[in-house]
């Protein structure tokens, strides 16, 4: 199955030697039946359309999703032509931002704060510790959202679309060395200190990217076996 990374963020310069958000995913994916393919939407650069991949998976970014970039306008638009073409995509924090934004929801800078590294998210039927790196949220879902996790924090942490779109506010491809570069290179006069003191201090709390890729790959997987078995039944 082909994944299309839409990719809408850049690591920080001091940090790009770990990679860059395409190479994460592409990371925390890997031998799990999937390919992939790229395009740096944050440079204006979109698929054809919606049907050039089986499936999409927009990145995080410093961006706001409520900011007036060229590029979030057809973004927009192209999260709305995958959903009503049944095109399963995945949304991670900003990615999860905008596709609620674009589906009728609100993202706001969140009046409480920060919330900056491993954060348990509770998802009903197991709990997933993950990075997390973000002030802006989800204030107001849209109508047709599930929300499938929270926090104390974040109220919409984590969001299914019927079965088409899935979405989370933190960051499962996030490794403890790249939080920690966060803390040091973009951290200080962004982030509280005592924020960034206390998430240094849990750095080496174990996660569950692992198990959340399984998630992640697991929608996308089960999203086109049931579109094969529909275009059988219609052969």
């Amino acid at each position: 199955m082909q994944i299309g990374i839409l990719q809408t963020g850049e690591s920080p310069d001091a940090l790009r030697h770990q990679g860059d958000y395409p190479d994460f995913f592409e990371t925390l994916l890997a031998g799990k039946g999937l390919t992939f393919r790229r395009w740096a939407v944050l440079r204006n650069e979109f698929p054809g359309s919606v049907h050039d991949c089986d499936g999409w998976l927009i990145t995080g970014s410093r961006h706001g999703a409520y900011e007036p970039h060229p590029w979030i306008p057809p973004l927009e638009d192209f999260i709305r032509a995958a959903y009503a073409a049944h095109v399963p995509v995945v949304g991670i924090c900003f990615g999860h931002q905008i596709i609620a934004q674009a589906m009728g929801g609100k993202v706001e800078k969140f009046a409480g704060g920060w919330t900056v590294g491993p954060t348990e998210y509770d998802f009903g039927d197991r709990t997933y510790t993950l990075n997390a790196w973000h002030q802006d949220q989800v204030v107001k879902k849209p109508e047709m959202a599930k929300v499938l996790a929270s926090t104390a924090l974040c109220e919409n942490a984590a969001l299914l679309y019927d079965d088409r779109m899935f979405t989370v506010q933190p960051h499962p491809e996030f490794r403890k060395e790249f939080m920690e570069g966060l803390i040091k290179h973009r951290g200080p006069g962004l982030v509280p200190d005592a924020l960034l003191a206390d998430a240094t201090q849990r750095l080496d709390t174990p996660l569950d990217s692992p198990s959340m890729a399984d998630r992640i790959a697991d929608f996308f997987l089960t999203r086109q076996a049931k579109t094969t078995g529909a275009e059988k039944l219609r052969a």
